[in-house]
């Protein structure tokens, strides 16, 4: 079959990615750095059936996205996100779950000199296998080392690289001999696009009783400040009826006023005892009702469990 020509195949390409745009309501930005051909067919394999990926070179994504802006205009909020070596992952299904599925395929890599580190990389004290031929080798990058039976142990835990910090060839070279392996490399969501709105992954983790909790605390700060300056609003209405409420039962037990609310008040500061005689009395009484519960819930399940039937039935 002949290739088609270039000017055919970017046609195809700016037609491929504006009906995705079109069909799919979401999807990340990936970064797809370090990643090789063989690891890209795999993720691909995985997300068959969950979503669609496609990579492309940036310049041509742009006039893509710039073509389309006529019919969907929130498609020039992705423009800004179009640096590096990025492509797209579309998807119609839950984001967390897509993005379980894309962080879940990555591969163990080596450390390779010039490039940055995305983790700090420690070495154990271990026994390396070397001979003690190697021992200047760890002299010169500061690791305390010993000759024990024939071969260089390590001592300390070790600090060898720190994350964003480029790789030196000294460390790559260590880290090749002890056949450690410290990075993983797959796709990167950067960006996350749905509903004409893109934000940062991470976004993706909040749930319900966070946002829930975040609201309780704004109330409340905005409660204690109207609180404070004396400014009545929806958040402090609450409180400042039951501040009045606490200084008008304060007034009542100090003088003669009566008024239903207060009554119980009076009557305690007038005869404590009574109060704690019946407190005592009552604390048995609730004590006796949970064995009887227990014994009525064990009973039912015992029931259930012979199914009415005896054991020689």
């Amino acid at each position: 079959m002949p290739r088609e020509d270039k000017a055919t195949w970017k046609s195809n390409y700016f037609l491929k990615l504006t009906e995705l745009l079109d069909e799919y309501p979401k999807c990340f930005i990936v970064g797809v750095d370090n990643v090789g051909s063989k690891q890209m067919q795999a993720i691909r394999s995985s997300l068959r059936g969950h979503a669609v990926v496609l990579m492309g070179k940036n310049t041509m994504i742009r006039k893509a996205i710039r073509g389309h802006l006529d019919r969907n205009p929130d498609l020039e909020k992705l423009l800004p996100h179009m640096k590096g070596n990025v492509g797209f992952v579309f998807t119609k299904e839950e984001l967390l779950e897509v993005r379980d599925k894309i962080l879940e395929n990555k591969v163990a890599a080596p450390a390779k000199a010039g490039s940055l580190a995305p983790i700090d990389v420690y070495i154990d004290p271990v026994n390396t296998g070397l001979g003690p031929e190697k021992t200047s080798f760890f002299q010169a990058l500061s690791i305390a080392t010993k000759i024990s039976r024939g071969t260089i142990e390590i001592l300390n835990r070790v600090h060898l690289i720190k994350k964003e910090e480029k790789v030196g060839a000294s460390e790559a070279t260590l880290l090749s001999m002890l056949k450690i392996f410290p990075f993983s490399y797959g796709l990167e969501i950067r960006q996350v696009y749905e509903a004409g709105s893109v934000f940062h992954p991470s976004i993706l983790d909040i749930t319900d009783e966070d946002i829930c909790a975040k609201f309780s605390a704004g109330v409340a700060n905005v409660a204690a400040v109207c609180l404070e300056i004396g400014y009545p609003t929806t958040a402090s209405a609450p409180h400042s009826i039951v501040n009045g409420f606490k200084n008008l039962l304060a007034v009542a037990v100090m003088t003669e006023i009566e008024f239903p609310q207060a009554e119980q008040a009076k009557a305690f500061l007038a005869d404590p005892s009574a109060f704690l005689a019946a407190a005592a009395a009552a604390a048995p009484a609730a004590e006796e009702s949970k064995p009887e519960e227990t014994k009525k819930e064990e009973s039912e399940e015992e029931s259930d469990d012979d199914m009415g039937f005896g054991l020689f039935d």
